[in-house]
Formats: structure tokens, C-alpha cells, sequence
């Protein structure tokens, strides 16, 4: 069986923490570097559930794509819910790794995991200066309509599910997909000369002035679910890691809907 610290030396090599943004937190948050590892869990959020599914799996790590510390804190104690889950990892042994702005910028990473999930064919990065995004071509014209579709299918369900912005009969041909937020890219959409962007969490105001000024073709879906493909992507990095040093590994990848929202309800009145 590998070392955790034989383990991360490998993770660290797919996904360099150097390549992470400056005010991201990355790399490993518990474990000790001596300690056999035998299963993994990946998963996007480091949140209870998560710890609690990876005691119950007899995880030895959990590797997310969310920081579990993103900003500076003073206190692990077991009574703030962040606190929690570090008690919940050390107690069981359970080391954490997080793969974040490090993950996104990956080749592959966390946008080809996304284009792969809904079968698209990636021609290159939405922004290459750090590789950021990617640029895709549908294997045949389809509608906005249908393409939306294509992604509430290929995509895990969320409360949100997929909302769509631009002409629903307009032909797509040419896609840029980004997991995770992405309304900070449509300069480099509008660039790109796509015919629709694919990512999540976007506002009103630049989804209103993207739709102004291009007949881009936007879908937005669950962060959550723009991100949950890498899980399956990096399990999979890890599986053949494993095979090529003969380690024998575990690997697992949650399939618990972390999304934070929880229900949907259309509105049927009107401004008054």
C-alpha cells in the first residue's frame, strides 16, 4: 500500500499546486504523510456528508475540488461545522486534499471533464494564457433548445437544473464550456466567436448585457454540476496511477448531491 505522501506526490503532479490562483487554499489539509492509504473518495465539497460517507466507506482520503479553508480561521473546534469535519477526518484517519484553481487550469481538467460529459469535442482553452475553459464543436448542428436539453440529461440533477438565455431556435454549433463560475469569461466567449456558453452561477446584469450586445446562446447550470464530471475524470487519473505502481487502490467517487439548493418553484405571477 502507498504513503499518503506517495499518494500526493502523484495528485500534486496531475494538478500542480503552483498553478493554483494566489488566493486560492489547496494541497493537504489533514493527514499524516506516513500513513497507508487503501481507498479514496473523491468528491466536490468537503462537507459533513462527505466525512460521513468516507467513514462509512473506510476511506482512508477524500480528495475535493472545494477548499475546505478557503479563508484564514483561528479555530478547528468540533462546534463550528468546518471544525466538525476536520474532527470527523482525524478521528477516523481520514486524510483531505483539495485540487482546485490548480484542477481548472489542468490538462486535462475540470472543463474536458465537463466537455466530456456531454460528448462535445474540445478544439482547444477558452482563455490559453492559463488554460483556462474550453472551446468545443458539437459533433452536428443542434438548436440552443436541444442542446440545453443535452445538458439537463448528461448533467447530475440539481434543484436549479438548466436555465437558458438567447433564441431557443437558434443553431449551435460551436460551444464554450467553463466548470464552475464563469460570467468573469465573456470577453473571451465573445472572442472565441461561439454561438454558446455553457457554465454556472451567472448573473443578471452580465447575462443581460451579454444577450445585448451578441446573440450568444448562454446556458447556466448548478455549479455544482458543472464540477461534479472532474470527480469522474480524477478518479479515473488515479485509478491508472495506481495500476501503473501497482498500489491496488480503492477509488470511489461520491455520487451525494452536495448542491446547496434544495428545491425549485416557478413563479406564475407577474411584476406588479
Amino acid at each position: 500500500m502507498p504513503r499518503l505522501s506517495e499518494v500526493i506526490a502523484e495528485l500534486d503532479a496531475l494538478w500542480p499546486p503552483e498553478r493554483a490562483e494566489s488566493w486560492d487554499a489547496v494541497g493537504t489539509v489533514c493527514g499524516d504523510p506516513d500513513a497507508e492509504i487503501r481507498r479514496v473518495l473523491f468528491a466536490v465539497d468537503p462537507v459533513q456528508e462527505i466525512a460521513d460517507e468516507a467513514v462509512a466507506l473506510g476511506a482512508d482520503l477524500i480528495v475535493t475540488h472545494h477548499p475546505l479553508y478557503l479563508r484564514g480561521t483561528t479555530t478547528v473546534a468540533a462546534g463550528h461545522f468546518k471544525g466538525r469535519v476536520v474532527h470527523t477526518l482525524i478521528k477516523h484517519d481520514i486524510a483531505l486534499h483539495v485540487a482546485h484553481t490548480n484542477a481548472d487550469t489542468a490538462d486535462p481538467g475540470v472543463s474536458d471533464a465537463l466537455a466530456g460529459a456531454l460528448d462535445l469535442r474540445v478544439t482547444g482553452p477558452l482563455v490559453p494564457e492559463n488554460n483556462l475553459g474550453r472551446i468545443c464543436e458539437l459533433d452536428h448542428p443542434e438548436t440552443l433548445a436541444a442542446f440545453a436539453a443535452r445538458a439537463a440529461k448528461r448533467l447530475p440533477a440539481t434543484a436549479q437544473g438548466i436555465r437558458v438565455a438567447g433564441d431557443p431556435d437558434m443553431t449551435v454549433r460551436r460551444v464554450a464550456v467553463s466548470g464552475g463560475s464563469g460570467d468573469s469569461l465573456f470577453d473571451a466567449v465573445r472572442a472565441a466567436g461561439v454561438d454558446a456558453f455553457l457554465t454556472a452561477d451567472l448573473r443578471h446584469h452580465p447575462v443581460s448585457e451579454a444577450t445585448q450586445r451578441s446573440p450568444l446562446g448562454l446556458v447556466d447550470a448548478a455549479h455544482w454540476a458543472t464540477e461534479w464530471p472532474w470527480c469522474e475524470l480524477a478518479a479515473a487519473q488515479l485509478d491508472t496511477l495506481s495500476d501503473r505502481h501497482g498500489w491496488d487502490l480503492r477509488v470511489h467517487v461520491s455520487k451525494t448531491v452536495t448542491d446547496p439548493w434544495s428545491s425549485h418553484h416557478t413563479s406564475p405571477g407577474a411584476p406588479n
